[in-house]
């Protein structure tokens, strides 16, 4: 029997993997604010991040961020 993290990676490789392309970015967003939010960080240090990456320009613009979003 494979170790419990590797079974759930494997899963997750694979469902990843059936994935149609047009959709992996929403889906590396919901996994990221998954992540995110399951591993809090202390605020000065989330903003130093949130502030690094800005820098480094990895932003999307506003218009994309609502992507496959159904508000109205």
């Amino acid at each position: 029997m494979q170790p419990f993290p590797t079974v759930y990676r494997e899963r997750i490789q694979q469902e990843v993997g059936e994935t149609p392309d047009e959709y992996l970015p929403m889906l590396w967003r919901i996994v990221r604010s998954f992540r995110q939010s399951v591993a809090l960080k202390p605020a000065e240090e989330s903003f130093r991040q949130g502030w690094a990456e800005a820098r480094a320009g990895e932003t999307l613009p506003v218009e994309e961020l609502w992507t496959g979003i159904d508000a109205e």
